[in-house]
């Protein structure tokens, strides 16, 4: 009989235990606004890495081919959940400041890796990409200014566009990788100037969306 009361008592406390956790965890989970859309937000950053590292380093077992066909899968599946968490949020107003903050942030986390990771491997110029992250830690810097009054800028219309056209390019340039095992130089060639023109084309719209932001901000740049 002791020995159920034990029992019963052990269970009870185990249970106790993980009401009181799952209670703190959805505690800091409100408080983030860690709601589907913002969990992928976060997935996006966890796969830049993983990302990064089939991209830009050999491994014996694999040729680097597969290495750019693996790169390209993750690459294009952190793009879906880049679409995905801004429709759900819209779609069932479950936009967060901690959402408006994050979701640009994780953006360019990943195109800012997969830039970087070309230059270095000298497959684009270093010039556009200078350009591009400029802007990139401008408006970063911005946001992060403005925060510590409570302001948070949502991405806007130009913003989305310089990201999407720059994840198609990316994209593009994978696939460019990827063809270029064929052996056909003239495919090569083309593609390069395609893809090349592409991230011109990028740099374009990240100057143009870095005007937009910078007169976005200005009555709080002059407040500062």
């Amino acid at each position: 009989m002791n020995e159920n009361n034990e029992t019963k008592k052990t269970e009870d406390i185990k249970n106790t235990e993980a009401v009181e956790d799952s209670t703190e965890t959805a505690s800091v989970n409100k408080r983030l606004g860690m709601n589907l859309p913002n969990r992928l937000t976060l997935l996006r950053i966890v796969l830049v890495p993983f990302f990064a590292v089939f991209l830009s380093f050999k491994f014996d077992l694999l040729d680097m081919r597969i290495n750019y066909i693996i790169a390209l899968v993750i690459f294009v599946i952190a793009s879906i959940t880049d679409f995905l968490d801004g429709y759900i949020a819209r779609e069932y107003g479950l936009s967060t400041t901690f959402g408006k903050f994050a979701d640009p942030l994780a953006d360019k986390i990943l195109t800012s890796a997969a830039l970087i990771c070309f230059c270095f491997s000298g497959i684009v110029n270093p010039i556009p990409i200078i350009i591009i992250l400029a802007r990139e830690f401008m408006v970063s810097g911005l946001r992060l200014a403005v925060a510590d009054k409570g302001i948070v800028v949502p991405a806007g219309i130009w913003g989305k566009l310089k990201t999407a056209f720059t994840m198609i390019t990316i994209i593009f340039i994978l696939v460019a990788l990827i063809m270029s095992d064929s052996g056909n130089t003239g495919l090569n060639h083309n593609l390069w100037i395609i893809y090349t023109i592409m991230i011109w084309i990028s740099v374009a719209l990240t100057v143009v969306s870095g005007a937009v932001y910078l007169h976005a901000y200005k009555d709080y740049i002059s407040d500062m």
